[in-house]
């Protein structure tokens, strides 16, 4: 990346693996959606091993203590049919993609990119939606 980007939000596929550059190397101010908390939450139960869910607590307490949490709100619910609505006319079914829609709902809203491993994911939203793509 040529040149420093002000603030980003992390989609979840950062958080759970990050690069092997410090996130926050991306941009001046990194923040996680409240969406991804929510995963990182369902994501404790999912872990059989108690050492792994040991882990992911961890990992969810670092992520709320470091990153400013975006909240999804109405302005956020409506850029949410938006995007929904531009996959959809692209040719594919939003419904797999509802909570990576919800995220980048929340990067459209907040006028912040969304950087992600994904950037593929997000191929049809680039009308609206600023995509940093992270290794």
């Amino acid at each position: 990346m040529s040149e420093q980007i002000r603030r980003v939000l992390l989609d979840t596929s950062v958080v759970i693996a990050p690069p092997p550059d410090d996130p926050a190397a991306v941009a001046d101010a990194v923040s996680v959606s409240a969406i991804t908390v929510a995963e990182l939450h369902y994501g404790l139960g999912t872990a059989a091993d108690p050492v792994e869910q040991h882990r992911r607590r961890e990992r969810l307490r670092l992520v709320t203590d470091t990153y400013d949490v975006l909240p999804f709100d109405v302005e956020a619910a409506e850029t949410y049919g938006l995007l929904a609505n531009l996959v959809r006319g692209a040719g594919s079914d939003p419904r797999p993609r509802r909570l990576d829609l919800l995220i980048a709902a929340t990067a459209v809203r907040h006028g912040v990119p969304l950087a992600t491993r994904n950037a593929a994911d997000f191929r049809h939203l680039d009308r609206v939606l600023s995509v940093v793509p992270v290794g």
